[in-house]
């Protein structure tokens, strides 16, 4: 009953965000759902409230997502991410290629507002190829391709540590599974994009050499901020203002040009968003739903690998992933010993889930740069999921092989 609750709550939510309702609407609509039909009371709903707009996760993403949509918008007024893309086009040819794998490299900036930069970029390329949804779901695709692969990203440190799985050995064994969403991109939607940008038949930059010094000097901002946040461990925010402090000299903003770019990085209504996305998720874990999860699909006539995927699945779809590792994996590993293959096949169906949930803060920030409905855009990123999902459970049992 529980989970027509939830199912109830997220129709309610989607049929909202469809019906171009903003992100703080629909967020809210969908906690003030929650309440009545799992009877927290408002004294509890207050006190959750509290905590998720005070907490650090909330304030560190609230933050970045001001520092990055200043670099963004510092970027753009220098011209240096088109200058990127024609300098990539001349090392590697391939302009999609060149913007996938700038958007996989960006997502290494565990910061969710980092999709925006990937969403410039992956509009500039594929243009009238694809539409806004399309391009809403390219950007949010490919710059989340590492964030369960990394160790840069806490869920993957949590699920190691707690399988006792090396972080080398999940690295290494899910590089493969990289490669396919590389590739599924491409076969889904980024094949309809020509290989060269129209109306240029040769690179930007004479030589290779050439092409490699005009890419680093245009995305010099965002090699230092990941190098920052790798190096000191430092919330995104902080890494990125100091960046973006030292490219205000570099590149000799005077005054007059910064005055509009600060005004401009704020929209409340995405600041809003930020904060009912955090209310709702913080709210919906309070439910106790996701502790349900294991005794309900415990008793599907399915394998045990297969109950596990999907309790992994639905329960990164209706909470989080952090959560859902830190509760899960250990459950897991004392209902069968899967080993790194296990993992892999754990980790990848919570990736799949977070590319398709409402509570997905970056989903929502994509949707919103391309003036696209949530529901849109997850109905362009649901087939290339299903199929990698497939692709998946083929690969987990030949490692069971092989391994």
């Amino acid at each position: 009953m529980e989970l027509v609750k939830i199912l109830i709550v997220f129709v309610v939510i989607l049929v909202l965000l469809n019906l171009k309702f903003p992100l703080y609407a629909g967020m809210l609509a969908g906690t003030a759902l929650l309440l009545p039909l799992f009877q927290i009371g408002l004294p509890k709903a207050a006190e959750i409230t509290l905590y998720s707009v005070t907490s650090a996760e909330t304030l560190n993403m609230v933050l970045a997502l001001y520092v990055i949509s200043v670099l963004q918008l510092c970027l753009e007024e220098r011209d240096h991410l088109s200058r990127a893309q024609d300098a990539m086009n001349g090392l590697l040819s391939d302009q999609r290629l060149n913007t996938a794998l700038a958007s996989v490299f960006i997502g290494m900036m565990p910061a969710a507002p980092a999709v925006i930069i990937c969403g410039d970029m992956m509009d500039h390329m594929a243009g009238d190829h694809l539409s806004p949804a399309e391009k809403a779901c390219c950007a949010s695709y490919y710059r989340h391709i590492t964030e369960g692969v990394l160790p840069t990203f806490p869920l993957v440190i949590i699920v190691c540590t707690l399988s006792g799985i090396p972080v080398s050995s999940f690295f290494l064994t899910m590089l493969p599974m990289v490669a396919v969403l590389i590739v599924l991109g491409f076969v889904f939607y980024l094949h309809r994009v020509p290989k060269t940008a129209e109306g240029k038949s040769a690179p930007e930059y004479g030589s290779k050499g050439e092409s490699a010094k005009v890419l680093l000097r245009s995305l010099w901002t965002i090699i230092a901020s990941i190098a920052i946040i790798l190096a000191f461990n430092v919330p995104a925010w902080l890494a990125v203002a100091v960046v973006v402090t030292v490219n205000i000299f570099t590149d000799r903003f005077s005054v007059a040009e910064l005055l509009p770019i600060v005004r401009r990085a704020f929209d409340w209504k995405v600041v809003a968003g930020t904060f009912a996305t955090f209310i709702f998720k913080d709210v919906l874990l309070n439910t106790g739903v996701v502790q349900l999860l294991p005794d309900y699909f415990s008793r599907l006539p399915i394998p045990v690998f297969l109950i596990l995927a999907l309790l992994f699945f639905f329960g990164s779809l209706v909470g989080s992933s952090n959560a859902v590792g830190a509760a899960f994996v250990p459950l897991a590993f004392n209902m069968m010993d899967g080993g790194v293959a296990l993992l892999v096949l754990l980790m990848g169906f919570a990736y799949a889930a977070s590319q398709m949930s409402p509570t997905h803060i970056c989903l929502s920030l994509a949707a919103e740069h391309f003036d696209v409905s949530l529901t849109s855009m997850i109905g362009k990123i649901a087939p290339l999921m299903l199929c990698y999902m497939v692709i998946l459970v083929g690969y987990y049992l030949l490692l069971t092989v092989i391994l």
